[in-house]
């Protein structure tokens, strides 16, 4: 029934695009005929270019609410504490990554920081410009322990990730930076260390996203790093100013202007070390100025593949060979678009049980919803086993939507229990006021509501005044920070202070949340997949999957199961291929599951 679904949903996609097309085409010219296309300027609505695929809301829509908590949860971090001096390593950043650090059930919060200017004007704020971790007290309040944990990262930050590299049981945390990187190791009573030159993992190029994942399938997990460009400052370059979208723009904040960065692989050997080995596996990707990457076993034969989002250069897909090398199957997985990518969101929203991918674009390129087809024979793919994607964002309502937005942070979570999963998205522009050249343009975050087949509609506005109101927007992550059952939504303002949303839904399906964990190497269970059967209906999730944009979701899974109040199994695919199912557990619960070891 899936793949006929596929099949019926393939056929109507090609039809809509045609007539798209032949619209667009006519929209065109009757815009180049009568308007200057040049004071276009993002938000202007112009009829048949960006409303030519718009959807009515609808009642339904009105369903998702959040409250604004910033100001009640205590945290007081302001991110980049210096003026913009049009330089592209200030704009690009920075990152929320979450991650329970205490291991008390209540899952914290890591701010990464820019800490002053990089360019004529170089400057760090130790204080100010510190990365901070905020530590949740229950699920009300966040504690500011950057000082006692010893976390004292003063740079140009970019992105962060948890994960518990040294198999000790609690996470630690990988900080990337315009300059030197940094892993500080948890040694379990609160505090932190710096390791980076023990492990092995230095790298002190434009670093940008990071992502753990156990590649090779050896028990130890290992590190990617995403390395942007080769952005080197000279006074000159500020001279240079280009147009687009009829402003004036910089040659220094334009990515073009530099030359790609090869990415890093960090290969655990088991004993707290890392071997960089990107070239030898294949997938540096040299060409690609890499924003982002996420783990994705995208043909479900339990070793992971990767994607790799390339601002202004082809997306990166990598097949792993199971050999600890990779191929570049980019070009005929129909996924490796040349265009700005930036963030990225992995999960199962269709439902048929292979993981699908949303990449945030730059302005006038539409963001991309990548249907995972390598499991569907029959709608077409030319060999077994081959890795293919479809772009149905403008068949789900995720395409027109975004042209004139600049998306950045990402991601599918449930926010109604359901059992569909909505999705969130921050914007931002990268374009200067023009009235003000240290001020970027602002725009409102998107939060589009999942309709199931009719697709998405964008919800923001009806759910909060401050979800209406622009801001420029890097960094996000979902999480259920006060242990209600609802996920919440953070939300890292470029310049500005860290926005705290608390889900206020009032009419909230039954939902069950896992929180995995087995004994010896990879603790936290990294690639581990759980499926849940209710009400006749079941859901797949991956732990750790995704990394946002220089963020991380919470590690915990969240199924929503709308009306079912009573859940048939879950089935738990651990990271070697072992299974276990466990029957009837109670529903609103978050469980956890802890693998009993083979003998």
């Amino acid at each position: 029934m899936r793949n006929w679904d596929k099949r019926r949903r393939l056929l109507a996609r090609w039809t809509l695009i045609s007539t798209v097309i032949v619209a667009a085409a006519a929209a065109w010219f009757w815009a180049t005929r009568d308007h200057d296309l040049e004071a276009v300027r993002p938000g202007d609505e112009v009829a048949g270019l960006t409303s030519i695929l718009a959807r009515d809301s609808g009642e339904d829509a009105t369903a998702l609410r959040f409250t604004d908590v910033s100001a009640e949860t205590g945290i007081d971090f302001s991110h980049f504490p210096a003026t913009r001096a049009s330089l592209l390593p200030e704009d690009m950043g920075s990152g929320v990554a979450v991650g329970d650090f205490d291991d008390d059930g209540k899952p914290d919060l890591f701010f990464v920081n820019f800490a002053g200017n990089a360019g004529p004007m170089a400057s760090v704020d130790p204080e100010k410009g510190k990365s901070r971790l905020y530590r949740n007290v229950d699920g009300a309040r966040f504690d500011d322990v950057t000082d006692r944990a010893g976390i004292d990262f003063a740079g140009y930050g970019m992105g962060a990730a948890w994960a518990d590299f040294d198999d000790d049981g609690d996470l630690d945390v990988y900080i990337t930076a315009f300059g030197p990187n940094a892993l500080y190791e948890n040694l379990g009573d609160g505090t932190f260390r710096d390791v980076t030159d023990k492990t092995g993992t230095q790298d002190a190029r434009f670093s940008a996203g990071c992502s753990w994942g156990d590649y090779d399938r050896d028990g130890h997990i290992d590190l990617y790093v995403t390395n942007y460009v080769n952005f080197v400052y000279r006074e000159a370059d500020r001279k240079v100013v280009e147009r687009q979208y009829a402003t004036e723009q910089p040659y220094t904040i334009n990515p073009s202007s530099y030359a790609a960065s090869p990415n890093s692989l960090f290969r655990s050997s088991g004993d707290g070390t890392f071997e960089e080995v990107a070239e030898t596996a294949g997938i540096d990707d040299p060409q690609g100025r890499s924003l982002s990457a996420s783990w994705v076993d995208f043909d479900n034969d339990g070793w992971l593949d990767l994607y790799v989002a390339n601002d202004v250069s082809n997306n990166g897909v990598f097949r792993n060979r199971g050999d600890g090398t990779f191929t570049d199957v980019g070009p005929s997985s129909l996924a490796a678009d040349y265009r700005g990518a930036m963030g990225i969101a992995v999960a199962d929203f269709d439902d048929d049980l292979d993981e699908d991918i949303l990449i945030t674009h730059w302005i006038a390129q539409e963001n991309a919803l990548y249907r995972n087809m390598a499991l569907d024979e029959m709608l077409g793919a030319s060999e077994p086993g081959r890795i293919w994607f479809m772009d149905e964002a403008d068949e789900y309502g995720l395409g027109q939507s975004s042209l004139d937005m600049v998306g950045w942070a990402t991601g599918f979570v449930d926010f109604d229990n359901d059992g569909r999963r909505d999705l969130w998205l921050v914007n931002g522009s990268t374009l200067e006021n023009t009235a003000d050249h240290t001020r970027l343009e602002t725009q409102p975050p998107f939060l589009f509501y999942n309709r199931g087949n009719d697709g998405f509609v964008d919800t923001a506005a009806r759910a909060s005044d401050t979800l209406a109101t622009p801001i420029v927007g890097r960094g996000g992550a979902h999480v259920d920070f006060n242990n209600d059952g609802r996920v919440d939504w953070v939300i890292l303002v470029h310049g500005g202070t860290p926005i705290v949303l608390a889900n206020a839904t009032p009419e909230s399906g039954h939902y069950l949340r896992l929180s995995l964990r087995q004994p010896g190497p990879n603790r936290r269970a990294i690639a581990a997949r759980a499926y849940v059967t209710a009400g006749g209906h079941e859901q797949m999730a991956v732990v750790g999957s995704g990394s946002s944009y220089l963020s991380q979701n919470e590690l915990t899974l969240h199924f929503g199961l709308g009306r079912a109040d009573s859940i048939d199994s879950v089935r738990i695919v651990w990271p070697d291929g072992a299974e276990e199912t466990h029957r009837n557990p109670p529903v609103d619960r978050t469980l956890t599951f802890t693998r009993t070891k083979p003998d």
